[in-house]
């Protein structure tokens, strides 16, 4: 008898400590919030993040940044938002805190952010960053129709549970330049890491959709990142590639074996990498072709 009552102590002590771990909030360093940002910044940031080629959804007509189409996932189908200034169906009447918090944190004025946002490699961005993008989305023309509704089946539909997901597979921190390299390299690995999000759909991820971060690049089969290929650099030199190359197909989309690329590659190049300074181009081929 004494067993089993013991043993029950330290399931339930277990089962305590256990929860209280997986729930416990998930935070990097403070953001600097005085900052003012710089709206011609910020709309360079909206290109750069990829934010217009997610937030807008072009085929079905829907205005700038005002919700994008389903992105598909073993876990739901997941809509990204109307992210405009209207107070209502945008983000309008979010303060630069709240935004930080989403950006960096994974934490919105809803709760707990999906993964399918990609926070994990926003957290990198600077603070001034951050307020600069924040401005620009302030300034942008508010539409008040809002995106539709994902659609998460249960269990996935609980938020609380992402805090479990962020405890086991999150750690927000701000980008640290790789000692021994150049400028132009670290800030091609900034932009693939961080606002670019290349990681994000070019890694393989475990069965709970966290990012094989030892696989980086390697390429995707699938699941919730889609099918995406290894953009290594032996990869991309096997496809032809040399940085003067991959900087013309980011602004063109063709390839060097005279093919075009489409689909949601096809989308990255239209809505962002297209608008990209040829200084960022070069340092995200720099580094990806970096053996």
């Amino acid at each position: 008898m004494k067993k089993r009552y013991w043993a029950a102590i330290a399931a339930a002590v277990i089962g305590v400590s256990t929860g209280a771990f997986l729930l416990k909030p998930v935070a990097g360093p403070p953001r600097e919030l005085d900052l003012v940002g710089d709206v011609a910044r910020g709309d360079y940031l909206i290109r750069l993040g990829g934010c217009v080629a997610c937030h807008t959804d072009t085929a079905a007509g829907r205005a700038y940044l005002s919700g994008g189409a389903g992105l598909e996932t073993p876990f739901g189908t997941f809509v990204p938002p109307n992210i405009t200034s209207d107070s209502d169906a945008g983000i309008g009447d979010w303060t630069l805190a709240q935004f930080a918090n989403a950006m960096s944190n994974g934490m919105g004025p809803q709760g707990h952010l999906y993964p399918a946002f990609p926070y994990e490699n926003y957290t990198l961005m600077s603070d001034q960053e951050i307020a600069d993008l924040y401005a620009a989305l302030m300034a942008t023309a508010p539409v008040a129709e809002p995106a539709a509704e994902s659609q998460i089946p249960f269990p996935f539909n609980i938020r609380l549970a992402m805090a479990g997901w962020q405890n086991l597979f999150f750690s927000p921190n701000r980008f640290a330049p790789e000692e021994g390299q150049s400028e132009e390299y670290n800030r091609g690995k900034y932009l693939a890491f961080g606002p670019a999000h290349c990681v994000a759909c070019h890694t393989p991820r475990n069965a709970l959709g966290a990012l094989d971060w030892d696989a980086a690049l390697t390429g995707s089969p699938g699941g919730t990142g889609g099918r995406a290929p290894a953009i290594t650099a032996e990869a991309l030199v096997a496809e032809g590639y040399d940085v003067p190359t991959l900087v013309q197909t980011l602004k063109d989309g063709f390839t060097p074996g005279f093919d075009v690329l489409g689909g949601a590659m096809g989308e990255v190049i239209t809505d962002s990498t297209s608008h990209w300074t040829d200084e960022d181009l070069t340092a995200l081929a720099t580094y990806l072709l970096t053996e």
